[in-house]
């Protein structure tokens, strides 16, 4: 029996090629998704957060002292930014290859389940004082397993990506820095609140294009190796792709 070493290894080259294909596409199709889900709960929250004066009253106040319809629309807001939140969190620990990321996703679940509780329990003061400082709880609990889950991700990332060190830094200072400040300053408004969760978000959103992207070039750079123009090589291997996708369709149905 003859074995031809050279198409062996264009076989292995082929396969490879494909494999990187698919990783490819897999990569831009989380970065997407991820992006879409952030910037939905972004706009989610400064449509919520202005329904009423930010300056007078907090994000829960006027989910529970207005109308059943802004009671609704805050449990709403809470599980949809909780989600997203949660959603690029994992996906970033993920795309990393996080070494503690059993932990992680522990945290950043309880963080979510906290803030769909906050919205959940009535925050109605001395009419409900126990339910009121089971508020306040849940909602101070959120922002700590959030705490607890960014800061050491990050702080890796920063080790990992030492171009991203100063940025990320800078990023920690003004989500939770800023945030601790507007309430000093401001008081108890939704100021802070929305400080904290419109700067996480647009945080996310940096980290998530730029810690993606970056994936994506590595991908595309080992499957176009021999490409003059990337851009262009991408494209055609995704039109090849397609062809086998399709060809495989067809054969099916015949």
């Amino acid at each position: 029996m003859n074995i031809n070493r050279e198409e062996i290894i264009d076989d292995l080259n082929k396969r490879d090629a494909l494999k990187l294909q698919k990783q490819l596409i897999v990569q831009r199709r989380i970065r997407m998704t991820i992006m879409s889900v952030l910037v939905s709960a972004l706009c989610f929250t400064l449509i919520y957060g202005t329904l009423e004066n930010p300056f007078q009253y907090t994000l829960s106040m006027i989910g529970n002292r207005f109308n059943i319809a802004y009671r609704a629309v805050f449990i709403v807001w809470t599980i949809v930014t909780g989600v997203a939140i949660q959603l690029s969190i994992v996906a970033l620990m993920k795309l990393e290859r996080y070494p503690k990321l059993t932990k992680s996703l522990k945290y950043v679940f309880v963080a979510t389940v906290l803030l769909v509780l906050t919205g959940i329990i009535p925050a109605l003061g001395k009419e409900y004082l126990f339910w009121h400082l089971m508020h306040d709880a849940t909602a101070v609990g959120h922002a700590l397993f959030i705490l607890l889950t960014m800061y050491p991700f990050t702080n890796w990332v920063s080790q990992e990506n030492p171009r991203l060190r100063n940025i990320i830094a800078i990023w920690q200072i003004v989500i939770f820095g800023g945030s601790l400040l507007s309430l000093i300053v401001l008081g108890m408004t939704a100021i802070f609140e929305l400080w904290f969760f419109i700067s996480l978000i647009l945080f996310l959103l940096y980290i998530s294009m730029t810690l993606f992207e970056e994936k994506i070039v590595k991908i595309g750079v080992k499957l176009m190796r021999d490409e003059e123009n990337l851009n262009l090589g991408i494209e055609k291997y995704f039109i090849d792709l397609e062809k086998d996708n399709l060809e495989k369709i067809r054969n099916k149905k015949s």
